[in-house]
Formats: structure tokens, C-alpha cells, sequence
């Protein structure tokens, strides 16, 4: 492995803070979240017309900068095709008697005459009209859920990241695969597809960089959640050190397992991260729109991405992969539901409360934006999973005692579910 000098280190870490910080970069991405999130696309729903648009967008840019087509589709080289056929209804455990179904991932390769390659990827596909029961919208069918955080925004820090080491002419340690995947909203289909059939060799894959909602970035708080830290022996030093320049409030997660496409290339033992600015409560609702993404925020972290792409070239062992443990499962059917969106940034003791939905039993019990649960029933809440197994215990039309926590102050309320 070639080792650089302390000199040339600084070198580049000047240069991609100065790249970054160009206007150009913010440009570049508010025009590609503005396009995959505008009412043309209507929601670029996994398998639809309006989707393919945007998969010809991202095949001209990837063109654009140089990157080499790994297809012989006949429609176009940066597509890899794959069918898939969608439940009629959620809880159907059959797609018997549905149509057959095509996604299109986009992929070009930025070909470095490197020993190994890595993968940066992200899902571009969205809810489309609100008829595939994963809006939070009251009444979604009909709508267009634009997603420009979830996930244009991903979507342009591919588009981004390549053109800017197609253009880095000093840094030639790895191939880079781009990848844009189809139906991730469906169950990270078009990864799971493209790794259980790739159409370049996994073996030669070091490891996977995923971004998936990475455009809401607070400046306030800075923080930025990684999933995946543990897939690696080197990923934590490593990101610690990138951090050092950066100063972002980072949240680790060490589990390669995730609700993203990271998964499917842990899952083949391939070390893996994804980037994360926490949820909110636009979250798969009609209202997630270009107009509310911190472009600046977003250049940052693409600025923290190449950064640490560079890193790991350099470091003193290579990456080798681990296994995590797996997230605990949680196999109980909700039968009811509080109507909150959580605050997945949020590290201290309950669930904080992101966004409360209309009509739900929260907003009527009066709970806000900002309270923490602290205790539901008889059931003491410190994170996510307490949040989750308490909330299983209660069936609809039954009332229970709430305790939030709201500034410094402890208040009690009663829900109805």
C-alpha cells in the first residue's frame, strides 16, 4: 500500500476543505435534489415511469464525469435491470396474481487501475404517489411524495462524490463503484438484487459507503450519525481522526444491519457505513421538500466522506471485516400506534419526540415536538427498543398513564389509543 507523506496529507486535507467550500459544490447539489424531488418525477416510485426519468438523469451525469458502464442494457450501459413484484397490501405474505415489476439501479465506475474498489451508493427511488403503504401521510394515495431528504439527497452526494474524484487527479488508490439503487423503499430490493448477482466481482469490493437521508443537517446541534462502525477494526479511529478537522457531534452505531442498503453488502462480509442526519417530521410525507435541505450542511458531509475515503487509503492496517451484532428483532404486531415520530439522533435516557401526527393518540394527549417518554403504563422507557416492546403491550381502545419529560419539568398525561 502506498504510504504518504504528513506533508501530503495536509495537502489534501486543504484541499477538499477548499473544494467543499466553493459555492460550486452547494450548486451542484441544490440542482440534482431539486430535480429528483421536483413534481415531474411524482415521487419516483420503484418501478415506474417517473423513476426511470431519474435514472437517465443520474446515467448523464455519471456519463458527464467519465464513469465507465459496467452493462449491455439495451436501453442504456449504466442500467442493471432487475423485476420484482409488489404486495397488493403490507401484511399480503404472497405476490401470487401481481404483475411483474422493473427497477433500474444506475452504476458507472470510476476505473483507477487500482487493486481494490469501494463502493458508494445510495437508493434514489421514493413513494411516488403514496399508494405503496409506507406514507405517514393521513391520506397519502394520490399525492407526490417528493423525497428530496429521503433520498435525493443521498442520491446527489453520489453525483457529487463523483465528480469530484473523477476530477481528483492525486488520488488513485481505488476504483470507485457509484451506485444509485432502485426499490429501497420496498426492502432494499435493488441492492439485495445487484449483490446476490453482481455484475462486478464482490471480491474485489473493500468496502461500502451508503448515504441515505443526509439532508437535514442541523447547525445547531452538528450532529451526524454513523451505522456500521463496527463492520471494521479501522473504522472508528479512523473516523474519530477525519473528525478532528471537522468537529461534528458524531452518534456510532456499530451494527451493519440497518433499514438501508448497507445491509446487503454486510451481509456478503463487506465492511460497510452509512451517513445519517436523524429523522424528522416530514419523514415520508408529501411535505419532504427541496426547499428544506441545509445544502452547506450536506457539502460538509460529503467534505467528511472524501476525506475519510482518503484516510482509510493510508491507513497503517488494512480494513478487515467483522461481524456485529445483530439489532434485537422485534416480532410482536403492533396493534396500535402513539403517532410520534422518534428523534433517532437523540442519546439520552426515552425516545424524543421528533413530530407528532395529526388525530393520533399523542397529539390528542397533548404531547410536542421536543418532549422525551420517559415511562408508558407500567413500562420505564430509556431508548427505542423499551419504546417499541411497550408499546406492543397495548391493544386499541385501551387508555394508560404517559410520562414525558418536557424541558426541566416532568409531566404526566393520560393516552388513548
Amino acid at each position: 500500500m502506498k504510504t504518504f507523506s504528513v506533508k501530503t496529507l495536509v495537502i489534501l486535507a486543504f484541499a477538499l476543505s477548499s473544494f467543499y467550500s466553493q459555492n460550486t459544490s452547494f450548486q451542484h447539489l441544490q440542482q440534482h435534489v431539486q430535480y429528483l424531488s421536483s413534481d415531474e418525477l411524482k415521487g419516483r416510485g420503484a418501478g415506474t415511469e417517473d423513476e426511470k426519468k431519474a435514472a437517465y438523469y443520474i446515467a448523464r451525469q455519471f456519463k458527464k464525469y467519465g464513469l465507465l458502464p459496467l452493462s449491455k442494457h439495451p436501453e442504456n450501459p449504466y442500467f442493471y435491470e432487475f423485476t420484482f413484484k409488489k404486495k397488493r397490501h403490507p401484511h399480503d405474505t404472497s405476490t401470487k396474481g401481481m404483475p411483474e415489476l422493473k427497477g433500474i439501479n444506475v452504476i458507472g465506475l470510476l476505473d483507477n487501475k487500482a487493486d481494490k474498489t469501494i463502493v458508494i451508493g445510495a437508493h434514489y427511488d421514493h413513494l411516488g404517489l403514496g399508494h405503496d403503504y409506507n406514507s405517514l401521510e393521513p391520506e397519502p394515495e394520490g399525492k407526490i411524495h417528493n423525497g428530496a431528504d429521503d433520498n435525493a439527497s443521498g442520491t446527489a452526494g453520489v453525483l457529487e462524490l463523483a465528480r469530484y474524484f473523477s476530477q481528483n487527479k492525486q488520488f488513485k488508490e481505488y476504483n470507485i463503484l457509484f451506485m444509485a439503487f432502485s426499490g429501497e423503499e420496498l426492502g432494499l430490493l435493488g441492492s439485495k438484487k445487484w449483490t446476490e448477482n453482481p455484475n462486478y466481482p464482490l471480491n474485489k469490493i473493500y468496502y461500502m459507503i451508503n448515504m441515505d437521508m443526509i439532508g437535514r443537517f442541523n447547525d445547531s446541534t452538528k450532529k451526524l450519525v454513523i451505522y456500521g462502525v463496527g463492520t471494521s477494526n479501522q473504522w472508528v479511529p479512523l473516523i474519530d481522526s477525519v473528525n478532528n478537522t471537522f468537529r461534528f457531534n458524531i452518534k456510532k452505531d456499530s451494527s451493519g444491519i440497518g433499514p438501508s442498503d448497507q445491509t446487503s453488502f454486510y451481509l456478503k462480509d463487506i465492511p460497510v457505513l452509512h451517513f445519517f442526519t436523524g429523522q424528522h417530521s416530514d419523514y415520508h410525507k408529501p411535505s419532504d421538500d427541496a426547499d428544506k435541505i441545509n445544502y452547506q450542511g450536506e457539502a460538509k458531509i460529503l467534505g467528511f466522506i472524501a476525506k475519510l475515503i482518503e484516510y482509510t487509503a493510508n491507513a497503517k492496517e488494512p480494513m478487515h471485516f467483522q461481524k456485529t451484532a445483530a439489532p434485537k428483532e422485534n416480532k410482536t404486531s403492533f396493534k396500535v400506534t402513539l403517532g410520534i415520530m422518534p428523534d433517532y439522533t437523540f442519546d439520552g435516557k426515552g425516545v424524543k419526540i421528533d413530530g407528532v401526527s395529526p388525530n393520533k393518540p399523542a397529539e390528542k394527549a397533548g404531547l410536542k415536538k421536543g418532549d422525551i417518554i420517559i415511562q408508558l403504563g407500567d413500562y420505564e422507557i430509556n431508548n427505542i427498543e423499551d419504546y417499541m416492546k411497550a408499546l406492543s403491550k397495548f391493544e386499541k381502545g385501551q387508555s394508560t398513564k404517559i410520562r414525558i419529560k418536557r424541558g426541566n419539568e416532568e409531566i404526566e398525561k393520560e393516552v388513548v389509543f
